[in-house]
């Protein structure tokens, strides 16, 4: 028989994701009349009708209900989810009406300084200088900045990878299994009740969400997504005085952090405004490669989960097994990304992108600061 925390953990994850599951529908309905509809007028959708946004809604609601019942809510994980509503409430209006990107930045700043106030804040980070003998860094004052700018930039980074069906939640959702699994190898059964719950309310809404999809979590699920994942790593992993501390939630959220710093390098080094939109994130070079939406999702998964893999094996197993986890998936992933090169130039890999693929596939999400004057979607 299972101990009572891990009945605790199913539970917790089970009502999340029926609860995410069962409101949908409903929450689909009620994008078509607010209007929180994504249409097609431009070149940069990929989609040719009309599909509803809103769908992280959903999300939010079967976290929350899971989370109010199963989680003890300390004053600091109150002011987390305190954020978490102000973070919902302005995707829901910009899912609606599409906000300029500076009040919405302005707003994303607000949500993260409630945690923050209430004492969510990374203080301690792992020294890297061997030549030093102090083995960690406490940040003091600097841990208040450095903790909003992880929360914002969490935040945005999801709407960076939230360009194909199904890619942005389904990437949460492993990066939140990943923290859940590290919360329960070191004891810490709050964050991972909370994890659990994230994690899901993700699984309840991905049946929806993937290729074909019907219906887009929108500025609202993106967000939040970002907002938990940032919000749940200070309280866990960042606690721990050990070089995970600051590996550990950089291997998790991995894909997200190295797209969102992989295209603001790429646009300042081509003379473009660092938070232009534009079609260079991973996803639209898989596709341009010649893979098919959900064959391009399913590689971002793989590379998702084995980092998550390799933080999980960090936490437990030392770092020796951790990086030959990681090194290993990076000699496989150059091997094949030189024969699928090899391939298209010798014009024996033709694109395997489906009609249904050309007809569904929703362009990028803009982060709210990468935002300028276009509607969101998924």
């Amino acid at each position: 028989m299972f101990p009572a925390f891990y009945v605790n953990i199913s539970m917790t994850f089970a009502v999340a994701a029926l609860t995410a599951f069962s409101l949908t529908p409903l929450v689909k309905a009620l994008a078509g009349k607010v209007g929180a509809i994504d249409v097609p007028k431009d070149g940069r959708r990929m989609h040719d009708h009309p599909i509803p946004r809103l769908g992280g809604l959903a999300i939010f609601c079967g976290f929350m209900f899971s989370a109010l019942l199963f989680v003890d809510i300390t004053s600091q994980l109150r002011a987390t989810l305190l954020g978490a509503c102000l973070i919902v409430v302005l995707g829901i209006v910009d899912d609606i009406v599409a906000l300029p990107a500076k009040p919405k930045f302005a707003i994303q700043i607000a949500a993260a300084l409630i945690p923050v106030y209430a004492g969510v804040r990374v203080e301690v980070l792992t020294n890297f200088n061997i030549f030093s003998d102090k083995p960690y860094i406490v940040l003091g004052a600097w841990g208040i900045p450095l903790t909003l700018l992880w929360i914002v930039g969490m935040t945005n980074a999801v709407n960076f990878i939230d360009g194909l069906d199904g890619l942005a939640v389904g990437v949460s959702s492993i990066g939140t299994f990943a923290l859940m699994t590290i919360s329960i190898l070191v004891s810490d059964g709050n964050v991972a009740l909370l994890a659990a719950a994230l994690a899901g309310a993700c699984i309840g809404f991905i049946p929806y969400n993937l290729n074909p999809a019907k219906i887009f979590m929108g500025d609202t699920g993106a967000m939040f997504l970002g907002y938990m994942l940032a919000t749940m790593s200070i309280q866990g992993l960042f606690k721990f005085y050990a070089i995970i501390s600051f590996t550990v939630p950089f291997l998790i959220f991995g894909l997200p952090i190295f797209d969102t710093a992989f295209a603001i390098v790429r646009r300042i080094a081509t003379g473009q405004p660092p938070m232009k939109a534009d079609r260079g994130h991973l996803h639209h070079r898989l596709i341009d490669m010649g893979f098919s939406q959900k064959q391009a999702v399913a590689i971002m998964y793989v590379v998702s989960a084995i980092l998550g893999l390799a933080a999980v094996l960090l936490t437990s197993s030392g770092a020796m097994k951790a990086l030959m986890l990681v090194g290993s998936a990076m000699l496989v992933s150059i091997v094949a990304a030189h024969t699928v090169d090899e391939r298209r130039k010798n014009g024996t890999l033709h694109s395997v992108t489906t009609k249904q693929d050309a007809e569904h596939k929703p362009e990028e999400e803009a982060p709210a600061c990468e935002k300028e004057d276009e509607d969101s979607h998924d």
